[in-house]
C-alpha cells in the first residue's frame, strides 16, 4: 500500500497540491498573457481576467469542496477521540468546524467575485477566507494543545503553533501595508489597478502587501499539511438503512427484501 493509500491522508493531500496547482496556473496564464506584473501581483489579481480567471474560479471552488471535506474528516476524528462528556473539547472542535466551513464559503466568493467588477463582496469573501481562516486554524492549535500528550505529540502542538502565529504575523503585515497603501493612494480605485511601477506612490506598501499575502497562502497551505500523518489512522464509512421496501407514499405490497427493512443514510461514521 502506498502511504498515499494509507487512511484518509489523500485528501489534505489533494487540498494541498490542488490549491497550490490553482495558484501557480493562474499566475502563470496572467504574466504570459501580461495581464499583471510579474513581481508579486495580490493572488486575485491572477484570477481576474479572462480567460484565467476562469480556470482560477473553477479550481478554487474544487479547492473549497477538498477543504470542507477535509475539515469534516478532522471534526469526526477529534469527535470520536475526545470523550463525550468532555464539553470543552468537544465544543472547541464544534467551533472549529463551523470557522471551517466559513473559510471554504469565502473561498467560494473570492472565486466567484473578481476585486475589479464587485470589490466589496469579493472583500467579504476574503475576510471569511484568511480571517475566519485564521481563527479555525487557532482553535485547531488550542486542540492540539489540550489533547497532549495522550492524544497529540508536543511536536505535533508546536508545528501547529508555528503555523499558527506565521498566519497571525502576515494577516497583521498585509492588513498594516494595505491601510498605508490605500491611503496613500486616495481617490485611486486601487482595486482596479493591476500594473505597478517601481517608484510611484503606494509601490512600496503595495510590495509589502502583496508578499504578505502570499506568505498567508502559504501559511493556510502548510497547516493542512499537518493533518497528513493524523488521518492515516482514520478511515469513514456510509450506512444505508432502509425503511421501507418501496418507494411510494402510499401502501403498495411487495415481497419483503431480504435485507431487511430500510432507508436512512446517517453522517459518516468514523473509525480510528
Amino acid at each position: 500500500m502506498w502511504w498515499f493509500q494509507e487512511g484518509l491522508c489523500v485528501l489534505p493531500v489533494a487540498l494541498v497540491i490542488w490549491t497550490a496547482a490553482t495558484f501557480i496556473f493562474a499566475y502563470i496564464t496572467a504574466i504570459v498573457l501580461r495581464h499583471v506584473d510579474p513581481l508579486l501581483p495580490y493572488i486575485s489579481d491572477t484570477g481576474t481576467v479572462a480567460p484565467e480567471r476562469c480556470v482560477f474560479g473553477l479550481m478554487l471552488n474544487v479547492s473549497a469542496f477538498l477543504g470542507v471535506a477535509t475539515m469534516y474528516v478532522r471534526y469526526k476524528q477529534l469527535q470520536a477521540l475526545v470523550d463525550s462528556d468532555d464539553t470543552r473539547l468537544n465544543r472547541l472542535n464544534r467551533i472549529g468546524f463551523a470557522l471551517g466551513c466559513g473559510s471554504s464559503l469565502g473561498m467560494c466568493v473570492v472565486a466567484n467575485f473578481q476585486k475589479t467588477t464587485l470589490f466589496s463582496m469579493h472583500l467579504v469573501g476574503a475576510i471569511l477566507t484568511f480571517g475566519v481562516g485564521a481563527l479555525y486554524i487557532l482553535v485547531q492549535t488550542a486542540l492540539s494543545y489540550l489533547m497532549q500528550p495522550h492524544i497529540h505529540s508536543k511536536r505535533v502542538f508546536w508545528t501547529r503553533l508555528s503555523v499558527c502565529v506565521w498566519t497571525f504575523a502576515s494577516i497583521v503585515s498585509m492588513f498594516v501595508s494595505s491601510v498605508i497603501m490605500y491611503s496613500t493612494l486616495s481617490g485611486t480605485e486601487v482595486n482596479k489597478k493591476l500594473h505597478w511601477v517601481p517608484g510611484e506612490p503606494g509601490y512600496t506598501p503595495h510590495i509589502v502587501s502583496t508578499i504578505s499575502e502570499w506568505s498567508l497562502a502559504l501559511s493556510f497551505i502548510s497547516f493542512f499539511f499537518t493533518y497528513i500523518r493524523d488521518f492515516k489512522k482514520i478511515n469513514l464509512r456510509a450506512e444505508a438503512e432502509l425503511q421501507s421496501n418501496h418507494l411510494y407514499n402510499s401502501h403498495h405490497s411487495r415481497p419483503a427484501s431480504s435485507r431487511g427493512p430500510s432507508e436512512a443514510s446517517p453522517l459518516l461514521a468514523g473509525s480510528i
